[in-house]
């Protein structure tokens, strides 16, 4: 049994996470800014305080922090994008070489999000464009945040992760909406790729970073073929027997992603990612059919 510490573990990830290593017989904390339950602590992802001491007793930390870049990326909403990431970043790895115990492994989250747009090439850990645009900036000063710090005892592992599909969150709910509503059509060309991870895969690749010890530095998780977006939605309409769907011109997609709080982005960037690491490593998606999967989702 491991002691688990999740940091910024009360949204939606950490709660996945949470439940799947409860439910293994771990013991699991959450760091928040709002401590409601017994194994939650307090936190303001800055400042080294009480929280430090759950560190000496952590096996794993596992670090989600940051601001949702679902927003509009207004210069106030990028300052707190970027220093909600890095403040944390630093924080922990101050705390861990602090500690007398320290935790045998730090996983930090990234984003997938760190490759450029690519229909054709795909990215994988070694070979992977990594380009610069301001999300694309972002995911590179986290990561530097992260290796910059030297910790003697701990391994070190980054999540690139891809688009996260959840029962009760993640990509999948604002998706069925567009559907629900007859608005679930491709957006603009509908051939970006889409690279996605089902929950229960999210949870089981981290597990297996765990276990295999001689493992560390970047994983890409995401399925070992991406869909596109054309394919996706037409998936979506058929899981949840919704005959037709209005697709959606680049234009109306941005104007609608001004009018919602959002950037275009998240729809529009094609994410052509490959999870070579894992593979390379014998890991078995149990999720790598996206039907399949949306049909475990949505029932």
């Amino acid at each position: 049994m491991n002691t688990i510490t999740i940091a910024g573990g009360s949204g939606f990830l950490g709660q996945v996470l949470e439940n799947y290593f409860s439910k293994k017989g771990h013991l699991v904390y959450v760091l928040t800014r709002h401590p409601k339950r017994n194994n939650e602590v307090y936190w303001n992802a800055k400042e080294l305080e009480e929280w430090t001491k759950l560190l000496e007793q952590t096996d794993v930390l596992i670090n989600l922090t940051g601001k949702s870049v679902d927003c509009r990326y207004t210069e106030a909403n990028k300052t707190l994008i970027y220093d909600s990431r890095i403040d944390a970043t630093h924080a922990l790895g101050l705390a861990i070489n602090l500690c007398e115990n320290p935790p045998k492994l730090w996983i930090n989250s990234s984003t997938a999000t760190i490759y450029k747009h690519s229909i054709d090439k795909q990215m994988t850990e070694e070979h992977g464009d990594i380009g610069d645009d301001f999300s694309m900036n972002i995911a590179k000063s986290w990561e530097k945040a992260f290796y910059t710090i030297t910790n003697p005892k701990t391994r070190k592992i980054a999540l690139r992760t891809s688009i996260v599909m959840g029962k009760h969150g993640g990509a999948t709910q604002p998706l069925k909406n567009l559907v629900k509503f007859g608005l679930g059509g491709k957006q603009a060309s509908g051939e970006q790729k889409v690279s996605w991870i089902h929950e229960l895969d999210f949870s089981r690749a981290i597990e297996f970073l765990i276990l295999n010890e001689s493992l560390e530095g970047h994983f890409n998780l995401a399925v070992p073929k991406p869909t596109n977006n054309k394919i996706l939605m037409k998936n979506l309409r058929k899981v949840m027997k919704v005959p037709f769907g209005i697709s959606h011109p680049e234009w109306l997609i941005k104007l609608g992603a001004k009018i919602i709080g959002t950037e275009s982005e998240l729809v529009l960037k094609s994410r052509n990612v490959i999870p070579k690491r894992l593979l390379d490593n014998q890991f078995k998606f149990i999720h790598s059919d996206i039907e399949m999967a949306l049909n475990d989702l949505l029932k």
